[in-house]
């Protein structure tokens, strides 16, 4: 089965802090005011658009009730115009103590003297920015979820939201916030639900009112931003690309082309990108944004480093070890100058595991040699740098000392379960393969279990899941328990599925390996099923000529083969030629083997045809004697009767 190391996702992670992208939901007071339409392209950033002075946008958001209406000119005694005047004024030096408030504890109380003060339907905006404030200061989950459900209620009732009109904005805010403040008491549904909502609204209002498109854009923006969080969280990893894609498309038209603010963004999509191991569409967002970080901060920046670290792993994912290992060097010769030591750390470890890949053992050992004296004797930095060391000791068959080395990594890690938890699963996945590599399976079978007990209890990690019971199905296969291989491969591949979509490469390997086990329980006709899907899945992700594609159609011509469909077999055995064909002389025994079994397969099937032929002529009594050209008496005989 290929398999993507861990290390690249693992790295992937700790290129910067930065877990779960960041949520900008607390971003809104500028829209409880009524500002002129602001000028997008001149703003430094999104934030820039979002916050402003909030006085001129008054509670009461219909213009019918604004605090400051008088009513109807009706004649009134001059007594009763004081008393009405005085409570005016009371109500605005109000408004205004809790327009001034500067830290929550002051907005809370000045909220408190509205409310002796408002009716409740004037609330619905003094909620929304306490809410917005809770959750900038992203403190009190619950307490910001409490302001923003009371805010909606208000909105609600007052059929707010429902006429298209710029009053709609402050309700899509508000769905906005409660997105973000369930998304932080990881209640994903419930976050996902109310960040639809404020998507349908907004994309209303966009289409409805075109003048509003500019005030509609930053909020637009935040939504997709927590869409893509939550469906990460919930394990649908490519549907959450498309909203970041969709974030990146607002951000666009916000900010001049290659502004600096769109540099970070392209990073974050490549980011995702290589988190689903698609490294291909990774490389064109991480090069857009190096290109614009070095435009406007030069090659010696922070910004850049990070842009050609990733850059690395997406080389490595590629395969082009060489060009990763060009993009490591460039990347630590900077986080060097700028002293950023933990970054620095994790550099040199891509480096040794690039090296390994190229083959340069002994350099990539001298490599961590070096940097396990930068590191604590209990950190996971620490495990990392021996379970790296493992690998390259491994690959020269020096497995004693490679258990050895081993043996320390999970002694560090067995310490870091609960504090650590994703980080110790993403080094036992590659610490296994070690293990793999030395035939130790059964201890590769309980690192694994112990991880995917861990995950279980993580439930925006699925699509780890369903990874680490791939392999464990995997290694069952590999150990002749192939019974109990069986409902890992069928978890995996639905939580794959799930997480990645129904046509993601990794789907493919689960089936083709969920097929061979199939073939072990002598059941061809569900192994036939299996490399079907497993042949669709691969045709589409890595195109029909890939050395596994083939490999799958190569299956299913077995799977017919053990069936007696020869026909069938013979088909699909013809497209495994074809498919080594194309690879010209580096695919010579590949193709010798195939076209040695398509003879086969066509000796088969005319001895099947043969003997359908025999099994189809008219039997005859046992006395019958066939009548000879040699001997006209007999045939005389046979024409009398």
């Amino acid at each position: 089965m290929r398999r993507v190391s861990p290390k690249l996702v693992f790295h992937l992670r700790k290129l910067h802090t930065k877990n779960p992208l960041p949520l900008v939901s607390g971003t809104f007071d500028h829209y409880l005011t009524r500002p002129a339409k602001p000028h997008l392209k001149s703003c430094s950033n999104i934030q820039s658009l979002l916050f402003s002075d909030v006085s001129s946008y008054s509670f009461n958001a219909p213009p019918s009730r604004n605090l400051n209406t008088l009513g109807d000119s009706v004649a009134q005694s001059a007594s009763q115009i004081s008393s009405r005047q005085r409570k005016i004024k009371e109500r605005s030096e109000i408004e205004e103590a809790f327009e001034s408030s500067k830290s929550i504890d002051e907005m809370l109380t000045a909220f408190k003297d509205m409310e002796e003060s408002f009716e409740e339907k004037d609330l619905g905006l003094a909620c929304l920015k306490i809410g917005l404030k809770l959750d900038r200061e992203g403190e009190d989950p619950e307490k910001t979820l409490s302001f923003a459900q009371r805010a909606l209620r208000i909105f609600e009732d007052n059929d707010i939201g429902n006429s298209g009109s710029e009053f709609s904005l402050p309700v899509a805010m508000t769905l906005q916030l409660l997105g973000s403040s369930s998304f932080s008491l990881k209640r994903f549904n419930e976050s996902l639900g109310y960040l639809n909502r404020a998507k349908r609204l907004l994309s209303r209002l966009e289409g409805e009112i075109p003048h509003y498109a500019d005030q509609v854009f930053p909020i637009s923006h935040a939504v997709h931003y927590e869409l893509f969080n939550v469906k990460t969280a919930l394990g649908r990893r490519e549907e959450a690309i498309v909203d970041l894609r969709k974030a990146l498309d607002i951000k666009e038209k916000i900010f001049e082309e290659d502004s600096k603010e769109l540099g970070k963004t392209n990073r974050d999509v490549a980011e995702a990108y290589v988190a689903v191991l698609n490294f291909k569409q990774a490389m064109p967002f991480c090069l857009k944004a190096l290109e614009i970080h070095v435009s406007h901060l030069g090659n010696n920046s922070v910004e850049v480093a990070y842009d050609r670290r990733l850059l690395g792993v997406i080389y490595t994912g590629l395969e082009e070890h060489e060009k990763a290992l060009e993009q490591n060097q460039l990347s630590r010769r900077v986080l060097k100058k700028w002293g950023r030591s933990t970054d620095l750390l994790r550099a040199e470890i891509d480096a040794a595991n690039m090296q390994i890949s190229l083959g340069r053992h002994d350099e990539a050992i001298n490599t961590l040699k070096g940097v396990v004296q930068q590191t604590e004797r209990e950190s996971e930095d620490r495990a990392l740098v021996f379970t790296s060391m493992a690998r390259a000791l491994c690959n020269q068959e020096k497995f004693p000392d490679a258990k050895k080395c081993l043996e320390i990594a999970c002694g560090i890690l067995d310490k870091k379960e609960r504090s650590s938890p994703l980080a110790v699963v993403e080094a036992y996945m590659e610490i296994t393969t070690q293990y793999e590599t030395m035939n130790e399976f059964e201890t590769a079978i309980s690192l694994l279990k112990r991880a995917l007990s861990m995950l279980e209890r993580l439930p925006q990690e699925q699509h780890s899941i369903g990874n680490v019971s791939a392999r464990i199905g995997w290694l069952f296969l590999l150990t002749g328990k192939v019974e109990a291989a069986i409902p890992y491969f069928e978890d995996a591949a639905e939580r794959l599925k799930e997480s990645f979509g129904p046509k993601h490469f990794s789907l493919g390997y689960v089936y083709n390996n969920m097929g061979a086990a199939y073939m072990e329980l002598d059941r061809p006709q569900s192994a036939a099923q299996v490399f079907a899907y497993a042949k669709e899945i691969m045709d589409v992700s890595l195109g029909p000529h890939h050395s596994d594609s083939i490999e799958a159609c190569q299956n299913l011509s077995k799977a017919y083969a053990a069936m007696e469909s020869y026909p069938l077999a013979i088909s699909f055995q013809e497209k495994v030629v074809e498919g080594w064909e194309g690879h010209g002389q580096s695919a010579q025994d590949e193709l010798d083997e195939a076209v040695r079994v398509l003879e086969q397969l066509k000796g088969k099937a005319s001895t099947q045809i043969s003997q359908a032929l025999l099994d189809a002529m008219p039997s005859f009594p046992d006395n019958y004697t066939p009548v000879s050209a040699e001997s006209p008496e007999s045939a005389n005989s046979v024409i009398e009767r």
